[in-house]
């Protein structure tokens, strides 16, 4: 059976790492993972434990356009 014949010329490779850190919400804002969260955790408060689950948005211009060149195809 001939292989199906591809419309463009190449795939962009995403960079896992960097897919795996940062994430796009419904209305576009890239959004970052806190670090910190894995372990040496044990005298850290419960409050500021509570704080790392949360996501923060990424203001800096320069920082969204690497993020969308090394992930292109960045889903919410």
């Amino acid at each position: 059976m001939p292989r199906k014949a591809r419309e463009g010329k190449f795939k962009m490779k995403t960079h896992k790492a960097t897919s795996k850190r940062f994430r796009l919400t419904g209305s576009g804002t890239l959004v970052r993972t806190k670090g910190g969260k894995s372990h040496l955790r044990r005298r850290t408060a419960e409050r500021t434990k509570a704080l790392f689950a949360e996501m923060v948005p990424v203001l800096g211009e320069g920082i969204i356009k690497r993020v969308k060149r090394l992930a292109p195809y960045l889903k919410s």
